[in-house]
Order: structure tokens, then C-alpha cells, then sequence
């Protein structure tokens, strides 16, 4: 017998398929090397964040489409509908927004940042002052004009917005 049929002989009688095996292996390390790239896709899947945007998102744009002397029908077309409306003396429009983010997707979120864009109206139904309102150093702020406001009616309001709560009545005691 020749060398070659020898090992052929010795190879089928010891089950070693040769070339088949090689296959074999290969397959089993595909799939193992499959299994530890969807392993790490589904880990990474949880460990992405999420911003959660609720309200009217109003951008520097839009804002600037409305200046001061705009009509009543002209912020409605530039910003939308209004979050609400107030009325106390003159016509004011909020647009209210929050965005809050979480890390995993089991998480509570949290809030990152709350806005209220205020449109204030004259008594001819024109704009007199914009504002938007939001929170820097835990303080309600106009990130307009840069001031902290007053305390004034529509303070009330916001702070009910911005940081909770039932707004307090003014008594007068």
C-alpha cells in the first residue's frame, strides 16, 4: 500500500473527515463570534441615551417671526397654538416644553430643561413683550432678555409650571 491510501485508511478508520472537520470548526467559531456580536449589541442597546421632548418645541426662528407689534393672527401662524392662554388684564400666550433623558431604558427620566415661551399681548391684540422662561440656577429666568422677572402676576403662573405645585392665592393679608 502507498502512503497516500495509507493515510486515507488511517483517517476514514479514526472518523477524522479531514477537510469536513475543518468546516466544522469553522462554523462553530462563526457562530460563536455571532453569538458575542449580538451579546454586545444587545448590551450597548440599553446603554444609550434617550431625550424625551414633550411640548412645543419653539426654536430662534420661530421667535424671531413674532417682534414686538405683531398681530395676535401672526403669532398663531408663526408659533402655533398656544400651550395655554392667560388672561388677566391682557391676552398672554404660553408655550410650554420639557425635555427629560435617561440613560437606560429602565430609568425614570429625568428633567433636563423646561421652557414657556410668553407672547404678550396690548389691548389692540398686538405683541408687547416676548419672553422665554426657564430655569438657570434653579431661579426662573428670561432667556430673552436676560433678567430674572419681577414678581408679578404671570410669576405665579410659571412658577407653577417650572417648578410645581399649586400657585399660592395672593389673600392680601
Amino acid at each position: 500500500m502507498g502512503a497516500g491510501k495509507l493515510n486515507n485508511a488511517l483517517t476514514v478508520a479514526n472518523g477524522d473527515r479531514g477537510p469536513d472537520r475543518l468546516r466544522a470548526g469553522h462554523a462553530v467559531r462563526g457562530a460563536m463570534v455571532a453569538a458575542a456580536l449580538g451579546a454586545m449589541l444587545a448590551v450597548s442597546g440599553c446603554n444609550t441615551e434617550q431625550v424625551l421632548i414633550h411640548g412645543a418645541v419653539v426654536n430662534q426662528d420661530q421667535i424671531d417671526l413674532v417682534p414686538v407689534g405683531s398681530s395676535r393672527e401672526q403669532v398663531l401662524l408663526s408659533l402655533g397654538t398656544p400651550s395655554t392662554t392667560g388672561s388677566f388684564g391682557t391676552e398672554i400666550f404660553y408655550y410650554i416644553s420639557q425635555r427629560k433623558s435617561r440613560t437606560f431604558a429602565w430609568q425614570q427620566p429625568k428633567v433636563v430643561d423646561q421652557r414657556v415661551l410668553a407672547v404678550y399681548f396690548d389691548e389692540e391684540q398686538l405683541v408687547s413683550r416676548v419672553a422665554d422662561y426657564g430655569l438657570q440656577d434653579g431661579k426662573v429666568f428670561d432667556f430673552i432678555s436676560r433678567t430674572t422677572p419681577t414678581a408679578g402676576r404671570d410669576l405665579t403662573f410659571l412658577g407653577h409650571i417650572l417648578f410645581g405645585g399649586a400657585p399660592r392665592p395672593n389673600l392680601g393679608l
